[in-house]
């Protein structure tokens, strides 16, 4: 199979339109007509990624964020992102990203987080329509039994392996319904609060917007890296359901250039 194929069949779950303005999703780097050896599957392309891919014998690389987000001026091995345009380049590596399209296509991010969380009734919030597709910047669902708001706490450092939740007042009552925004998804905070979600899970958020919401809704920042973890699992599950016969690999190296000590 071409990389080509891999490249259709993810983008028909996650359409380049479906992608915000500022975005750079799709083809990075590289040819599509040379047949797939191998898909690794990760959150961010770093050199340590294109290392892995060529030690695994693949040669498409399928990542979350861009690698190339901003314009490349030059190609001098000045930073990160060039060496790692570079060595691909060296390679024969081609590399795709699936972005924001992934983060509002249905069964996409956000969708993975809710499955992760075991929530029911899972739908979109902040709905639109894009060239006639349904998509959304987030999702909403609830619990089959309500929590309290310090086992929610605790659910979400170990389902996302969290060392640190960040997170306003706890919740003097009980949390059913929990709206969802992988990554930076601070913008969507009072439109879960409009819906009446008792928590707002998302990956970062400043620090003014953690005010005058005590008692009135659940903030639980988990980390970018953390909460979008898992979209490698969704780039898996379509390369297996739709290229058959395609190896496809999650990548064993964390990238979260965020530690904690």
């Amino acid at each position: 199979m071409k990389i080509k194929e891999v490249v259709s069949a993810l983008e028909r779950f996650a359409p380049l339109p479906l992608q915000e303005g500022f975005d750079n999703a799709g083809l990075q780097v590289g040819l599509t007509e040379a047949e797939v050896s191998g898909a690794l599957l990760c959150l961010d392309v770093t050199e340590s990624i294109v290392d892995e891919a060529i030690e695994k014998g693949c040669n498409l690389i399928v990542s979350h964020h861009p690698l190339v987000f901003h314009p490349l001026k030059r190609l001098t091995y000045a930073d990160y992102v060039q060496r790692a345009v570079a060595k691909a380049i060296k390679n024969d590596i081609t590399i795709l990203s699936m972005h924001t399209n992934m983060d509002n296509a249905e069964g996409g991010v956000n969708f993975k987080i809710a499955e992760k969380m075991d929530l029911q009734n899972v739908g979109f919030f902040a709905e639109k329509e894009v060239q006639g597709i349904k998509c959304g910047s987030g999702t909403i669902g609830e619990f089959a039994e309500p929590m309290a708001a310090d086992d929610f706490i605790m659910m979400l450092k170990k389902t996302f392996d969290v060392e640190s939740v960040q997170c306003n007042q706890l919740l003097r009552r009980p949390i059913r319904k929990v709206a969802i925004c992988g990554g930076a998804g601070s913008f969507l905070l009072s439109d879960a609060i409009r819906l009446g979600a008792d928590a707002f899970v998302t990956g970062e958020m400043h620090y003014h917007e953690y005010f005058a919401h005590e008692q009135e809704i659940q903030i639980a920042v988990i980390g970018h890296y953390q909460s979008e973890q898992f979209t490698k699992e969704i780039f898996k599950s379509i390369i297996e359901d739709e290229c058959k016969g395609v190896r496809a690999v999650l990548s064993d190296v964390n990238t979260n250039p965020i530690i904690y000590l």
